[in-house]
């Protein structure tokens, strides 16, 4: 699976468009509607990969949840009907990690809250399987010692199988992920980085294809 996103949005339009685009991009989704409802609930769990939070709220606005937020580490990107200078100025310098005024393209939010939570990921170890050593710090993959050149997709796409080791990944988890939109051929250009990292890396028997679904690397724990 992906993160734990928060989503505290009193619109219930935006806030189930928002929840269902993420579920789809294959995270975790806590929606809130209420400011003080969403700080009453953080004491209890704040362990979230990002916040999606309008400003105006009621019960407690953004502004005075950003604090809260901040202080338990988690990333924020504002929503607002406001596009005035200050009120972007206060969130930034408040902490925010980024700012959207509404009305957004989803497409774009999804690009921007996996750009804060690749910035936020906890550092990935080093990774064995057979001859093969991933390093996810370094981006590097060697074969029986010998460095292997994946693009920067493929090495992308090995990483996300590699997260969800033994189960599946479907094409639009990787599709969302990755590239954060939809086009025309998408089907054939997953399965075309797969292809080539398989090819790359001798991984015919270990990044298996999910009939229906998409692909699910196998390893031992």
């Amino acid at each position: 699976m992906g993160a734990r996103i928060l989503v505290i949005e009193d619109e219930a339009a935006i806030n189930d468009v928002i929840r269902l685009s993420l579920e789809a991009a294959g995270h975790e989704v806590d929606p809130f509607f209420d400011g003080a409802e969403a700080s009453a609930a953080l004491k209890k769990r704040h362990d979230y990969g990002c916040a999606v939070v309008d400003v105006m709220l009621p019960g407690k606005n953004g502004f005075a949840l950003l604090p809260e937020l901040v202080g338990y580490g988690v990333p924020v990107i504002f929503l607002t009907a406001k596009g005035e200078l200050p009120d972007k100025i206060r969130g930034l310098t408040g902490g925010a990690e980024d700012y959207m005024v509404k009305p957004f393209e989803m497409v774009e939010l999804l690009v921007r809250i996996n750009k804060v939570l690749e910035r936020h990921a906890p550092q990935d170890a080093v990774t064995v399987i057979g001859d093969v050593v991933v390093d996810p710090a370094g981006r590097t993959v060697t074969k029986g010692g010998e460095e292997v050149y994946l693009k920067p997709m493929e090495f992308d796409c090995l990483m996300m199988l590699l997260r969800n080791k033994n189960k599946a990944v479907s094409r639009a988890q990787l599709l969302a992920a990755l590239w954060g939109v939809e086009f025309e051929g998408e089907t054939r250009t997953v399965d075309a980085h797969v292809g080539r990292i398989r090819k790359k890396l001798g991984f015919s028997e270990v990044i298996k294809t999910v009939p229906r679904i998409g692909y699910r690397l196998e390893v031992e724990e």
